[in-house]
Formats: C-alpha cells, sequence, structure tokens
C-alpha cells in the first residue's frame, strides 16, 4: 500500500539528511533497516501509537535547537565504581572513557563492528529491531538501525566486577545524535547497564539486547536534565528460559521524550520487568510506550510507571502484555498512573491485554489524581512544612516504580537526586 504522499515527501526530506556509515558486517541490516523507513514511512499524529504525542520535532530534516544545560550538580552515578564509556554529542570519547577491557565483558565500538566481515554482532544488530517492527511499527528505531554513526557492542560472557555506564553529554546546540548498542548476555552471565545524560539536542538511540539462558542484565537510566532536549529511545529485549531483565528509567525535564520498551520472554520461566518515574513541569511532553509479548511458560513480567505533572506538562503511558497461545501460567502485571499538582497537566493512557493462553493471571489499571489532601493535612499538622510534605508525598508516590531497581544503593541514588530536583522546583 503506497504512502500518502506527505508522509512520503516528509520522510524523503529527513531522509536526504542523513548518510548511512561503511558498513562492513552491518551493511545487510541497515539497508533492510532503509527499506523498512520507505516502506512505513516517519510517524504521524494519525498512526494508532503516536495519536497521544507530536513526532514532528523528531522527524524534522533538522533537529530543533536546544540549549545547552549547564549545572553544578555532580554526575550522576559518580559514587560508583563503574566503567565509564562517553559520548559527546553521539561521538564516542576515547579521552573521556575508560580502558574497555574488563573480566567477563568484551566492548567493541560499532565502527569496529563496520569494519570487520566476521562479528557476533552481525547475528544481532537489527535483528531484534526487525521484529519488533510487528504488530506495531517504529520507524524511528528503523531509521535508526540505517543510519546510527556510533554506538557499541557488549559481549557479557560472565560476572563483571562493576556496572557498564553509558555517559552522553550534550555540548552543541544543534547536536543531532544517532547512537545504536547491542547487548549479548550468554548464559549464567549477568551485567548491569547504566546510563545517563541528555545526550544531544535532538537524540535518537536503540538498544538490542540478548538475554541467553540463565543470563541476568540490569538496566539503571536516568534522563535530563536539559530543558530543551528531544529524546526518542528504543529497547529491544529478547529473554530465554529462565533469563532475567530488569530497567528502570528515571526521566527529569526535556520538552520531549519517547521511550520505547519491546520485550519478548521466548524462554520458560524467564522475568522481565520495566519500569519508570518521572518528574515533569512546564513545557514538557513524556511518553513510555510499551509492548510485553509472552511466548512461553511461566513467565512472569511487570510495568510499573509512576509521573508527577504541574504547570501544564503532559504525560503519556501505552502499555500492551500479549500472551500467546500455549504461554500458560504467564503471570502479567501492568500499572501506570499520575499525580497531577495543578489543573493544567494531564496524562493519558491506554493499558491493553491481549491473551490467548487460559491459565494466566494477568492485570493492569490506571489511575490519575491530585495529591492526597487528608495526608498533606496530617503532615502540616504536625509542624511539616507545605513543600515539604508535598515532596515527602511525591516520592511516596514514586516510590513502587524505583523499588524496582535491584541494587539498593542504585535505587538510593536516584531517591537522593529526586529530593534534590524537587526542592529546586519549589
Amino acid at each position: 500500500m503506497a504512502l500518502p504522499q506527505a508522509k512520503q515527501t516528509a520522510t524523503e526530506e529527513r531522509l536526504a539528511t542523513l548518510t548511512m556509515p561503511d558498513a562492513g558486517c552491518t551493511r545487510k541490516a541497515r539497508e533492510a533497516a532503509l527499506a523498512r523507513v520507505r516502506e512505513m514511512g516517519l510517524p504521524g499524529r494519525r498512526d494508532e501509537y503516536w495519536k497521544y504525542t507530536r513526532p514532528d520535532t523528531l522527524n524534522s530534516a533538522e533537529a530543533p535547537t536546544a540549549a545547552v544545560f549547564h549545572s553544578d550538580e555532580a554526575e550522576m552515578f559518580y559514587a560508583f565504581d563503574r566503567l565509564k564509556i562517553v559520548f559527546v554529542d553521539g561521538v564516542f570519547s576515547p579521552e573521556a572513557s575508560d580502558d574497555l577491557s574488563q573480566d567477563g565483558v568484551t566492548i567493541d565500538r560499532l565502527e569496529d563492528i563496520c569494519c570487520k566481515d566476521i562479528h557476533w554482532g552481525k547475528e544481532l544488530y537489527g535483528v531484534l529491531e526487525a521484529k519488533g517492527q510487528s504488530p506495531v511499527p517504529r520507524p524511528l528505531a528503523a531509521l535508526n538501525t540505517a543510519f546510527a554513526s556510533d554506538g557499541v557492542a557488549i559481549h557479557v560472557t560472565g560476572k563483571p566486577s562493576k556496572p557498564i555506564n553509558l555517559i552522553y553529554h550534550h555540548t552543541s546546540e544543534t547536536s543531532d545524535a544517532i547512537l545504536h548498542h547491542i547487548v549479548r548476555v550468554e548464559p549464567g552471565a549477568e551485567v548491569t547497564i547504566l546510563e545517563n545524560g541528555p545526550a544531544a539536542s535532538r537524540f535518537n538511540k536503540c538498544m538490542e539486547i540478548d538475554i541467553a539462558d540463565g543470563g541476568t542484565l540490569h538496566h539503571v537510566r536516568a534522563q535530563g536534565r536539559d530543558w530543551e532536549r528531544r529524546a526518542a529511545t528504543h529497547m529491544f529485549t529478547r529473554l530465554g528460559t529462565e533469563s532475567v531483565y530488569k530497567s528502570f528509567t528515571l526521566t527529569v525535564n526535556g520538552v520531549l521524550t519517547r521511550n520505547e520498551q519491546v520485550v519478548e520472554l521466548t524462554g520458560d520461566n524467564a522475568v522481565a520487568h520495566v519500569a519508570g518515574a518521572c518528574v515533569g513541569d512546564g513545557d514538557f511532553h513524556h511518553d513510555d510506550t510499551v509492548f510485553v509479548t509472552h511466548d512461553a511458560v511461566n513467565c512472569e513480567s511487570r510495568q510499573v510507571f509512576k509521573k508527577v505533572l504541574r504547570n501544564g506538562a503532559t504525560g503519556v503511558f501505552q502499555g500492551k502484555i500479549l500472551v500467546k497461545e500455549g504461554a500458560q501460567k504467564t503471570d502479567g502485571y501492568q500499572i501506570s498512573q499520575s499525580l497531577l499538582l495543578d489543573d493544567d497537566s494531564q496524562f493519558l493512557a491506554k493499558p491493553e491485554l491481549e491473551i490467548y493462553a487460559d491459565d494466566v493471571a494477568c492485570s493492569h489499571g490506571s489511575t490519575s489524581g491530585a495529591i492526597d489532601e487528608t495526608a498533606l493535612f496530617y503532615l502540616r499538622s504536625r509542624g511539616v512544612p507545605t513543600a515539604d510534605a508535598t515532596d515527602m508525598l511525591t516520592l511516596a508516590f514514586l516510590a513502587e516504580a524505583v523499588d524496582e531497581i535491584e541494587d539498593d544503593r542504585l535505587a538510593e541514588d536516584i531517591v537522593t537526586r529526586l529530593q534534590a530536583w524537587l526542592a529546586r522546583r519549589r
């Protein structure tokens, strides 16, 4: 079916600004992704999964400018012993990064893969993204696969002694970054991946994660704090038998953020938890779109998303659990909630269940409301100032999402940052 002329024109205008890197062993995947983009066209408001979020600035031929945010606040995760991999406006910075060698893991740059005809990454690059295009098209992810200019390939073969930290610095008001990471966790291996930083004025990031039988990946991400940045991120994860995937994202600030998670549980007894917390103020639009597919027996999935919004901010949640035929004893849980601190903010939710097995326990719920006046009165009556009481109740509201972080120290670091950011917004 031919694309509408307007969508085709907009797509070709965007493609005309991009150059496919010398691709090496990823060339076939890149060319296939480019064909998908041309077939689907870039997203528009008439597309079902974009009706709550305007994709115009994510599609435009030139990236909108975004002022660089300056702060004397210490960098996220700075207190942790970690392997740092730094990107500045979407380009790997060897000077700012640590030595990439570490026991239990091999890390290559994307351009190193492109220069080789044989690399394990060839079997993964673009594969999960391509599969994740059905039943919901994700053209910005395909655009990423075709044109990503940098990124890393992380091959986890054991249990690295420290987390891997992907750090994104934004230094140019016109930067337009496209990064693509691939992660392979071998049987029985375990790793923690941290991400933080605003990355660019406009950021398109894709991460493909393949977790083999008995493998474990913990992912904790902090997005912000640039006020004017725009970002579209995609994470595609495939889980084997008895594997574990736990991902948490904290978002503060930004004009537009769209985070997509596509998770497929393909092996029995697998566990996938996806959670997020965001604090939005003013001209802030935050969209979490999640699609979890159960295609094996006795698997567990959790989706926990909390948004705190004020001064006209907008939050979006679109979450689906698909239980395929034969995926018996599925345990699927989904909750999305918003705390609206004024009458101008809004929360738009679209929770979905689609079940083709009869021995399952699946639930979803979505609520939106104001702060609990009774609890607020209780705290104020005991001498707690209104601003402090509001922050305490806000943190209590976000707690269920933060509790999804496995590492208590990381969870405490997230809470500490939230406390500081809330205090500055008074």
